[in-house]
């Protein structure tokens, strides 16, 4: 009787001792997976990097070095109607301006009464089936930073806004 409790007593721990050594060779076994998925060499990187620096910059590196991206936030939403074909809609847009460099915000934040009416101009020539779709919110971002800029460039003498981003756009 005592040698039965001993021998089941033993083969609980000889399993206990199984699993236990199953889990440490999944665990280490995962971990030399992982390394040798993920690590790798730096050369190529290094040398692609190497490559780029020597290459003459694109239009889009030497806009880059104008300024750096600066967000103008409208101080309040534009709110305004919309004609549509079933009925009125009630429009809230919020607006942000993409300016490159220091002096075009400042330039921007003087001029923002400015702005704020021409951007009201281009919201109101809209109607709600347009604004219905994404190609419609899209064509009217276009067409709203292409005012800005035109008015802008009367006024300071160049392209002070790159784009316009709606930030919060709601109808009802």
């Amino acid at each position: 009787m005592a040698e039965e409790e001993l021998q089941i007593e033993d083969s609980g721990k000889k399993g206990k001792l199984m699993i236990i050594i199953i889990a440490v060779v999944l665990v280490l076994g995962g971990g030399a997976a992982y390394f040798l998925l993920f690590s790798g060499s730096d050369e190529p990187a290094a040398q692609q990097l190497e490559a780029t620096q020597n290459s003459a910059p694109t239009p889009q590196q030497q806009n880059a070095e104008v300024g750096s991206a600066l967000y103008v936030a409208m101080p309040r939403p534009f709110v305004f109607n919309v004609p549509g074909s079933g009925r009125d809609r009630l429009v809230q847009i919020k607006v942000q301006l993409m300016v490159r460099g220091s002096e075009n915000e400042e330039v921007a934040k003087s001029h923002i009464p400015l702005i704020e009416g021409t951007l009201l101009q281009v919201f109101s020539t809209s109607n709600a089936d347009d604004l219905v779709t994404e190609a419609g919110k899209i064509e009217l971002r276009d067409q709203a930073a292409s005012e800005v800029q035109r008015v802008m460039n009367e006024i300071a003498g160049s392209d002070v806004v790159e784009r316009v981003l709606f930030t919060g756009f709601v109808m009802q």
